[in-house]
């Protein structure tokens, strides 16, 4: 198993299937949700703060650059990131147009903080970025009083006027389960006079809850519903970032389904909004075992897999937005159960850094295999079908390089991953991480 550059700086991989067991232990990168937001918020506390064990790969350090263009005193030291919080209104007006790259979550949540910050700015991002919606941020921060659009329909750019009529907090219900979407409108909510709630079909994630909880923000959450205080200054405090549990969920399902594996994964952040992963994998019947859980702002703990046979289950709606950046990963493991496996409520998966179900379709299509969808679900028939060596595609979408990856080792022969240098934003290491695991 290799990698090697083609085509610039495109790097593909290739992978020899029906090999070695997965064995030892590895330690996951930081988390990327977290490491976003440790940088966002800390940014608009007051006084400094360290980020421990920070995220250094692409999508976060587009985050670490726009803060510094926003005027906010952030420098690396080794692993951490050093802030100089500027409070709620001290961020300034960039000199140039923030280029976001391929990160989402740094578009979304920033539009937030910028409009209540009171300063103009332009978003832009890549050719991925540029094709996802933002009527879904613009829309409450416009009902809030703030001017935003976006320049090319519902598509980024993103521009940010200052110069708005009154803001007022608002009851925003937002139409999907979106962490970022939340984040946005509770990031504006800080600058509103009075309480602004958002409040979701489902539960998302909810790092930017326990984030402002532990900056001292005045925020609570009732249900579905979470509340926000506006314009209480924060209390910048260090933060120590766990690994990434959406970067452990392609170790978990590669232990699981190759015969022989033994993993243990150290320092896992174990946040109860994310750890679908964990649930569903042991409900299809893998052996997964939490080791020395530890609690703080974000709980962690290691996490130990050994292989086993898995079986078929229905991934309800309720469930994708605690596990959407795993569902891809979770679609692997399917092809090795006993019994089909129903993914239903996929809608949010078409409109990711990629079309993600489109992806693994027409990817496995290349392996011999067939899922299809019907009604709104994805049906994954399970083992059965031989995955055959096939050239794969990655898309551009760090997530489906990484599954492809794990698909290729259950493969006969050889199979090349194309394109995969997208994974250098969340996993820079990947690939030697999958190596040393399987002795190569």
């Amino acid at each position: 198993m290799r990698g090697h550059a083609r085509n610039g700086d495109r790097m593909d991989w290739d992978i020899k299937g029906r090999g070695k067991a997965l064995k030892g232990e590895t330690v996951v990168p930081p988390d990327k949700s977290i490491s976003h937001r440790a940088v966002m918020f800390g940014a608009i506390c007051r006084g400094k703060l360290r980020i421990k064990n920070f995220l250094f790969a692409e999508d976060c350090m587009r985050t670490f650059q726009a803060f510094r263009e926003l005027g906010c005193d952030i420098e690396r030291e080794g692993d951490d990131v050093l802030v100089s919080g500027k409070g709620l209104k001290g961020l300034k007006a960039p000199d140039k147009e923030l280029y976001l790259g391929n990160s989402g979550t740094t578009m979304r949540i920033i539009s937030g903080i910028i409009a209540g910050a009171g300063i103009s700015a332009v978003l832009t991002g890549d050719a991925s970025l540029s094709a996802r919606p933002m009527a879904r941020i613009t829309i409450p921060l416009g009902e809030m009083g703030f001017s935003i659009s976006t320049m090319n329909g519902d598509l980024p750019p993103v521009k940010i006027e200052k110069g708005h009529g009154p803001i007022r907090p608002i009851d925003y219900r937002t139409p999907v389960a979106s962490a970022q979407v939340k984040s946005c409108v509770l990031a504006a909510g800080l600058y509103a006079p009075g309480v602004t709630s958002v409040t979701e079909p489902f539960q998302s994630r909810d790092h930017t809850e326990r984030m402002l909880r532990y900056f001292s923000a005045g925020i609570e959450r009732c249900g579905l519903t979470t509340r926000v205080t506006g314009r209480k200054e924060l209390a910048g405090r260090d933060v120590d970032v766990p690994g990434d549990i959406s970067s452990a969920a392609f170790f978990i399902v590669a232990s699981s389904v190759i015969e022989g594996s033994q993993v243990i994964l150290r320092n896992v952040g174990l946040n109860p909004t994310r750890t679908g992963i964990i649930k569903v994998m042991t409900r299809m019947g893998a052996d997964i075992e939490v080791l020395d859980k530890r609690e703080g702002v974000e709980p962690k703990g290691d996490i130990r897999i050994r292989s086993s046979e898995l079986k078929g289950t229905v991934i309800s709606q309720e469930e994708i937005p605690l596990l959407i950046d795993e569902v891809p990963a979770l679609i692997v493991a399917a092809l090795k159960a006993r019994g089909e496996t129903l993914i239903e409520g996929i809608s949010e998966l078409k409109v990711k850094e990629s079309d993600r179900v489109k992806c693994m379709s027409e990817n496995l299509k290349r392996m011999g295999y067939e899922i299809s969808e019907s009604r709104g679900a994805l049906i994954v028939p399970g083992a059965g079908q031989t995955l055959l060596s096939a050239e794969l595609d990655s898309y551009g979408d760090h997530r489906i390089a990484m599954s492809m990856a794990v698909a290729a080792l259950l493969a006969e022969g050889e199979s090349r991953v194309k394109n995969t240098s997208c994974v250098d934003t969340s996993y820079p290491g990947f690939m030697s991480h999958l190596n040393a695991l399987r002795g190569e």
